[in-house]
C-alpha cells in the first residue's frame, strides 16, 4: 500500500508534523524572529515520496525551495510526555526534504493566511532511508547536508537546532496525540535555495546514516 512505511511493514504513515524556524540562521535568512515555542505546521500524507522518485513542480508556483531536515518516525503513542520521556516514542529517523513554494508562502504570510498550499503539494515531502533509533544515538550531534547537481547548498549540524527532537515531541504531544507512523520534520538549517526542473537533489544525514536522491520535474 502507498502509506506503508518501507522497512516497517507493521506501520503505515500517519500525520506529518513539521517545525518551522528551528535554526536561528535560517530564521534570520527568512527575516523571521526566533520563536519562543516550536512553530508547528502539517503536510498531507500524499506529499511523501522516496529515493528515486520525482519532485513535481506545480503550475501554481515559480519558486520552489529545498529545505533539508532531520525526520523522526514515531513508533509509540505519546500524549503529554516530558522531554525526558519523548525518546521512548521514536522508532527510527532519517533525512528528508520540506519542499516549499516560496512565492505562495510569501503571499500567504502577507495576507495572514496558512502555509498549507505552499507546503503541501504532492511530492513535497521526500523521505530518505530510515535508520532504527536506540537511546545511545545522539540525534543532536549529526551533520546534515543537501546538494543540488553535486553543489552543496545546505550544510549544518543538528546541534544548532533551537528546539531539540525531544523538546519538539514533548511540545507537539501537549496538543496532539502522536501515534505510531507519524513523522516529524524538525526544521532546516540556513542555505535554502530554489530548484528547477531537471535538478538532481541529494540529501544526507550523518556519515551516510540516511540518504535521499530525488529528481525535479
Amino acid at each position: 500500500m502507498f502509506f506503508q512505511i518501507p522497512g516497517y511493514p507493521d506501520l503505515q504513515f500517519g500525520s506529518l508534523y513539521c517545525i518551522g524556524r528551528n535554526y536561528a540562521k535560517h530564521a534570520a535568512e527568512m527575516n523571521s524572529d526566533v520563536p519562543d515555542n516550536p512553530v508547528v505546521f502539517l503536510k498531507p500524507r500524499s506529499s511523501i515520496i522516496f529515493t528515486g522518485e520525482n519532485i513535481v513542480i506545480p503550475e501554481l508556483t515559480n519558486d520552489v525551495h529545498h529545505e533539508v531536515e532531520l525526520v523522526v518516525l514515531i513508533g509509540q503513542k505519546a500524549r503529554n510526555v516530558t522531554p525526558d520521556e519523548a525518546g521512548s516514542a521514536i522508532k527510527a529517523f532519517g533525512v528528508g526534504l520540506d519542499m516549499t513554494a516560496r512565492d505562495l508562502q510569501a503571499e500567504a504570510k502577507k495576507a495572514g493566511l496558512p502555509w498549507s498550499l505552499a507546503k503541501g503539494f504532492e511530492t513535497f515531502a521526500p523521505l530518505g532511508t530510515l535508520y532504527p533509533y536506540t537511546k545511545d544515538l545522539d540525534l543532536q550531534n549529526l551533520s546534515i547536508e543537501v546538494q543540488v547537481n553535486a553543489e552543496v547548498r545546505q550544510k549544518g549540524q543538528t546541534s544548532d537546532m533551537i528546539f531539540s527532537v525531544n523538546q519538539i515531541i514533548s511540545y507537539i504531544s501537549k496538543y496532539f496525540t502522536l501515534y505510531p507512523g507519524d513523522l516529524i520534520y524538525t526544521g532546516t538549517p540556513e542555505g535554502v535555495s530554489a530548484v528547477k526542473k531537471g535538478d538532481q537533489i541529494t540529501a544526507t544525514l550523518g556519515e551516510d546514516i540516511s540518504t535521499l536522491q530525488v529528481h525535479v520535474v
